[in-house]
């Protein structure tokens, strides 16, 4: 379940107030997920923000220069990116960490979603946008995989590379079926976010699982009887 936002909520005194649960819920996770507006969609797409509410995401809050040093940036940049990711309602300063000069950031709470892309204008900037965060989440999600893959074996003792995993499982489905399948996937994330994403066990280290479940552009329908045509 991915993370994003929506334009706020405008108050009598011209201030935007950026609260997650103000702003549309995704169809695909009702109540959970909230819809990126065309301005925060915006804010968010320019690589090095996505970069940056990435590893908020991932490893938990950092300083304006410590992102700078993970990410092999200026800190006058991460700081000026840091700070327009916080007008769009994406990050917030960390209450009683820090000083004015060395700051602490965290991604807002709560679960973001991008807009659906066939909902958008053919080669309109919202659709472009939604391209470019689509992109950069993915390079990040291969990059984490081939870190580990890489390097794994000098950070990891064997309790954690025993158990880690990458499966690839080719069906015949149905979009029914399909449906059926991601919906029972999405019970069993949500049985432990809910318990361990708020409340992280002694011991415990990020995680990132991936999951995708998708139809195969070349491949070829069942008919009635059993055979692809």
């Amino acid at each position: 379940m991915d993370e994003q936002t929506n334009d706020g909520e405008q108050t009598n005194d011209g201030e935007r107030t950026n609260d997650l649960e103000s702003w549309p819920s995704s169809t695909r996770h009702p109540g959970i997920d909230h819809v990126l507006s065309s301005e925060s969609l915006k804010s968010l797409a320019h690589p090095l923000r996505v970069q940056i509410y990435d590893e908020l995401s991932t490893y938990g809050p950092f300083t304006a220069s410590g992102l700078a040093e993970r990410l092999g940036e200026s800190s006058g940049a991460t700081s000026y990116h840091l700070r327009q990711l916080a007008k769009a309602g994406l990050v917030q300063e960390v209450e009683g960490r820090g000083t004015g000069r060395e700051r602490w950031w965290e991604r807002r709470p709560g679960s973001i979603a991008i807009p659906d892309a066939r909902s958008l204008p053919p080669g309109s900037a919202d659709r472009l946008a939604v391209k470019l965060v689509e992109d950069e989440w993915f390079r990040s999600r291969e990059q984490n995989f081939r870190e580990f893959l890489t390097t794994g074996e000098e950070v990891f003792g064997s309790d954690w590379l025993d158990i880690a995993t990458s499966d690839t499982i080719n069906l015949k489905l149905t979009p029914e079926q399909l449906h059926g399948l991601v919906t029972d996937i999405d019970v069993v994330l949500k049985k432990y976010i809910d318990a361990y994403k708020k409340t992280p066990s002694p011991g415990s280290r990020p995680v990132q699982i991936h999951i995708n479940a998708f139809p195969l552009v070349r491949g070829q329908a069942t008919d009635i009887d059993g055979a692809e045509g």
